[in-house]
């Protein structure tokens, strides 16, 4: 298992930016992939974005193409998320979450919640408009 700490939410206005980190500790960490999920009020956990183990693919859902940025520290064991350009649609707790499987070559498919079998606690992001 992975323990994983989110950071970096808060309540911002349309159009700024946040930047989210995500620490982790437990398995070798640059031996699995990282996500990104959200889930505002009364909906289901989505995917929001993806990195490979060794951070050389990214996948994002269409909603955050060009205004998010994944990237991971493999030396630092971290995940970062850089949001711009904010919106309140984006407005969620946003999780971390390390992929169930070691050495992942590639998503090829969206990923979903059940790639995943560990997850922080979540950071609040509340984008007002």
């Amino acid at each position: 298992q992975v323990q994983l700490v989110e950071s970096g939410g808060g309540l911002v206005q349309t159009g700024d930016s946040l930047r989210l980190s995500c620490a982790a500790s437990g398995r070798t960490f640059s031996s699995y992939a990282m996500g990104w999920f959200r889930q505002a009020p009364g909906k289901e956990r989505e995917f929001v974005a993806a990195i490979s183990y060794s951070g050389g693919s990214t996948y994002y859902t269409d909603s955050v193409k060009g205004r998010f940025t994944i990237s991971r520290d493999n030396a630092k064991n971290t995940v970062t998320l850089q949001m711009n350009s904010l919106k309140p649609e984006d407005t969620a707790v946003y999780y971390c979450a390390a992929d169930r499987l070691t050495y992942r070559p590639v998503f090829t498919t969206t990923p979903v919640t059940s790639d995943f079998d560990s997850w922080g606690q979540g950071t609040q992001v509340t984008v007002s408009s």
